[in-house]
């Protein structure tokens, strides 16, 4: 019976490595972010004479958002290698952002990233609101980063009451 549990134990254990493609599929999603960033670059380069104020922010607002979903990502790698498949061995040279996340953190972090992008795409359709002005559509723009810091909020304090009754 011991055998069967040790060896139940290893298949479990090993498992964790069925996340590793996973994580390099995400990895691979940089270079997604990457040559979408470039393009959106290059564009905006191109049509540089002919865009407006706005039109340029509103460009630039979308390049910060890949930006911030490609940290997401990475956030969500190291994370999910540190934290499931196999301690970072040397953390010297690797930010502690990086490595240093438990299952709490994370859930903050991508919740917080998700609500800046939110807001940042908030922030360029406002830009563009003489273009499209909804007043339902306005609504949802204002509430869905709302939502997300609602819930970055509430987590925020289930982690906060859950730390303390493991505590006392």
């Amino acid at each position: 019976m011991r055998q069967i549990e040790r060896g139940f134990q290893a298949a479990i254990l090993f498992s964790r490595w069925l996340l590793a493609p996973f994580l390099i599929g995400l990895v691979l999603c940089l270079f997604l972010l990457i040559y979408r960033f470039f393009a959106d670059l290059y564009g905006l380069a191109i049509h540089l004479p002919s865009l407006t104020w706005h039109d340029l922010i509103v460009g630039v607002l979308n390049m910060i958002d890949i930006a911030l979903t490609a940290n997401l990502v990475l956030i969500v790698v190291f994370s999910g290698y540190e934290n499931f498949i196999r301690k970072v061995e040397d953390h010297s040279s690797l930010p502690e952002g990086l490595t240093a996340i438990d299952f709490g953190a994370l859930k903050q972090r991508i919740l917080g990233s998700i609500a800046v992008i939110a807001a940042v795409d908030s922030l360029a359709w406002y830009l563009d609101i003489e273009k499209e002005a909804d007043s339902v559509k306005l609504g949802w723009v204002i509430s869905f980063p709302l939502m997300f810091v609602a819930a970055m909020l509430m987590l925020a304090i289930a982690d906060r009451l859950g730390s303390r009754d493991q505590t006392k």
